[in-house]
């Protein structure tokens, strides 16, 4: 394992309980992708097993390479839209989705069923095995909001015709399908609404890429950072062991179920101050390049944190640019990449 993300795992053991997933058996979905892979590693040490199930079609093999062959652990390539296996399990992740925009407005039938057909699924699943279920919902549930910091009350502005219709929706259904089974079947379920995350394994390529991975590419090349709009948007950055600390205390935590709890950090960014930040830390030429500013594409996040704080006794501790160092240093260690397949900057 890279020595950041082996530092980054120890963290996230000294700060979660491991007595409540210790001896289980998980199924992750999407556990190949970003937080999947680390929600892996994390558990790898705990649980008795882990069934990771990915149809690579936005998670990287290369994320979980160094835990094939490990007693315990198990790769399925397979999309959760279809799965027909029962496994035995006591938990269930389901992170199955298309998070970066770019990419799942060319994929928006997929998007859609993955967070519809592929929730039931693991739905399903879970009821079966009377397992409890986290699902990986989004801070896009809330639309483009008129309440800020954005409480867990807040109902949400979403168009559900708009060019991202198909991810905001389809968490917002999600949600709507993990409370229907609470009510009707008891299920235990937790919601985490994630906020901007970002880290080591987060793809900076093609369609794939999302603002912090790209703007870092970009900067190391010292090629132009793509700015849309005139970047006084603003997003809330959670360094992913903050993310995965809180994701994991909500499903340890007893007393939760049918709950939903905003996972992310209350610092505010404007995206042009994060682009000067990026170039200044890599030491970079690179200047910045405006672009129009998306149709659909929200003004503002950050969340309300309150609720995280109170139930899980958690907050996004690691500041922005600790968490930007530690993810330059981990990408300055990866292979190089082709200039090509750094395009435009989304998120």
């Amino acid at each position: 394992m890279d020595p950041i993300i082996k530092q980054d795992i120890d963290q996230i053991h000294k700060s979660v309980d491991p007595e409540p997933f210790r001896g289980k058996r998980v199924l992750i979905s999407g556990g190949s992708g970003f937080l999947g892979s680390w929600i892996c590693d994390a558990l790898d040490q705990i649980v008795s097993r882990i069934v990771c199930v990915d149809n690579l079609s936005t998670g990287v093999s290369k994320n979980i390479e160094h835990l094939k062959g490990m007693k315990g652990f198990e790769f399925e390539k397979a999309d959760v839209c279809t799965y027909s296996r029962n496994p035995k399990v006591d938990m269930v992740f389901h992170l199955a989705s298309r998070p970066a925009p770019e990419d799942y407005q060319k994929h928006p039938v997929e998007t859609a069923l993955v967070n519809a057909t592929g929730t039931d699924k693991m739905l399903d699943l879970a009821r079966k095995n009377d397992a409890r279920v986290f699902y990986a919902s989004s801070s896009e549930v809330y639309g483009d909001p008129e309440v800020f910091p954005t409480p867990e009350s807040y109902e949400g502005k979403v168009n559900p015709l708009g060019p991202r219709s198909c991810y905001e929706e389809g968490k917002r259904f999600g949600e709507a399908l993990c409370k229907a089974y609470h009510d009707q079947y008891g299920l235990d379920v937790r919601i985490g609404r994630l906020f901007n995350s970002y880290g080591p394994r987060l793809r900076p390529d093609g369609l794939y890429g999302r603002v912090v991975s790209r703007f870092l590419m970009q900067s190391l090349r010292g090629a132009g950072v793509t700015v849309f709009g005139d970047g006084s948007q603003t997003r809330s950055f959670c360094y992913v062991t903050n993310t995965i600390t809180g994701l994991l205390r909500l499903v340890a935590k007893e007393g939760t179920a049918g709950v939903a709890v905003n996972i992310g950090s209350v610092e505010e960014t404007n995206i042009i101050d994060l682009a000067h930040k990026i170039i200044r830390i890599s030491a970079s030429k690179s200047v910045v390049e405006f672009r129009p500013f998306p149709l659909g594409d929200h003004r503002r996040r950050l969340p309300d944190g309150r609720k995280a704080k109170i139930i899980l006794d958690w907050d996004a501790d690691i500041s922005l640019e600790e968490g930007l160092g530690r993810t330059l240093r981990w990408r300055r260690a990866q292979p190089t990449m082709t200039p090509s397949s750094v395009p435009r900057t989304r998120d």
